[in-house]
């Protein structure tokens, strides 16, 4: 008997050989599928195999993925000195910037759903001005891929939540509710942010049209321009999305966030002047009911967190990490709460939870800190 490595085994296809635990209790038989990279994790932790034959030709070894979470993690890092450097008149930052990005859409083309878990699992990664335009970006990539965009307009987009607010960097530290002087100058921050991207030599139109227009509505009621309806590019509408999603589920010193379930709620009621409907539907429909990454109470008492989509919005898979008596589990328990029991009760903040937990027990590989 040998132990079960990552390159035996792979999420979603039928595994050839009975498994068995470290004390020889058989723990899944030939044919399983496992569904998820933490099913293979829990596998390849605990399970053993009939060795091969002897001078059998060893497997090649498997390049694991890369990490989500470190992607965007990266991300953060690099972009945090590059927006400093344009609010301080600085230039030569494109190429740059342009790599912050490829990370972003390295990330979300691994996993959309450990990409968009992040946004509320990761949130003590930076500081929130930060780490709000790469959330920002992530969901406005989403979208995009979703409803087909082409891939100089992603790239542009991108870049554009990136940078959509480096016009107030200054503005968005952790405080409280702002002066009128100051609010003043956080609605003059698009035009100022597409000014400093021009003095660091940013000329790329569509980039500096997604900072400037990211604070336009459908109605003509944004600013700075008044934009309504076609005048305002799709790229900037993304942005306008998913910047107003992502502030709203995010942790700020003088506001609570709001549930991801009530943010999207907001959207769609927000859609019907300010924000475009089509686009707040696609953003519900790739988020779900209950994003990934929400904390839930099922009805049979277990508190998990939503870990991937279901065939329905409102049914997501849930891992299950704290039993019905309020003990957290020793193994994390998968739950497709179509089922009656499992069914989602109730959707709980991050203070509701009684345990904490870290991404990669729930998402594997893909999230790795």
């Amino acid at each position: 008997m040998r132990q079960l490595t990552y390159g035996d085994i792979r999420a979603g296809e039928a595994l050839p050989w009975d498994v068995f635990g470290a004390t020889g209790a058989l723990l899944v038989r030939k044919g399983y599928c496992p569904a998820s990279d933490t099913h293979v994790d829990n596998l390849v932790a605990r399970g053993f195999i009939d060795a091969p034959p002897l001078g059998a030709a060893a497997a090649a070894p498997v390049q694991e993925p890369p990490s989500v979470l470190r992607l965007l993690n990266q991300a953060v890092a690099e972009l945090q000195p590059l927006l400093h450097r344009i609010d301080a008149g600085g230039v030569g930052v494109q190429a740059e910037l342009e790599q912050v990005a490829r990370l972003v859409g390295q990330a979300v083309e691994i996993n959309p759903e450990v990409a968009a878990a992040c946004i509320l699992h990761n949130q003590q990664a930076a500081p929130y001005a930060v780490r709000h335009c790469v959330d920002t970006a992530v969901v406005a990539q989403i979208v995009a891929r979703a409803v087909k965009r082409p891939a100089d307009e992603i790239l542009a987009m991108t870049l554009g939540a990136l940078t959509m607010n480096v016009g107030m960097l200054g503005m968005q530290d952790e405080r409280g509710p702002l002066s009128d002087a100051e609010k003043a100058l956080v609605r003059a921050h698009p035009e100022r942010g597409v000014q400093l991207l021009r003095q660091a030599g940013i000329t790329e139109p569509a980039w500096l049209d997604c900072v400037l227009s990211h604070h336009e509505n459908e109605d003509g009621s944004g600013y700075p321009r008044g934009l309504a309806g076609a005048a305002i590019a799709c790229a900037a509408k993304l942005v306008a999305l998913a910047d107003r999603y992502c502030a709203r589920i995010s942790v700020r010193a003088f506001r609570k966030p709001m549930l991801p379930n009530a943010a999207l709620r907001d959207i769609l009621l927000e859609a019907r002047h300010g924000l475009d409907a089509q686009l707040g539907a696609v953003l519900i429909r790739e988020l779900g009911i209950y994003p990934v990454g929400t904390y839930v109470r099922l009805l049979n008492g277990e508190v998990g967190v939503v870990c991937r989509r279901g065939l329905h919005s409102t049914t997501p898979y849930v891992q299950s990490f704290i039993g019905p008596r309020g003990a957290p589990l020793d193994v994390f328990l998968q739950r497709d709460t179509r089922g009656d029991l499992s069914a989602i009760r109730d959707v709980l903040s991050a203070e509701d939870v009684d345990a904490r937990i870290r991404m990669d027990q729930v998402w594997g590989r893909s999230a790795l800190p």
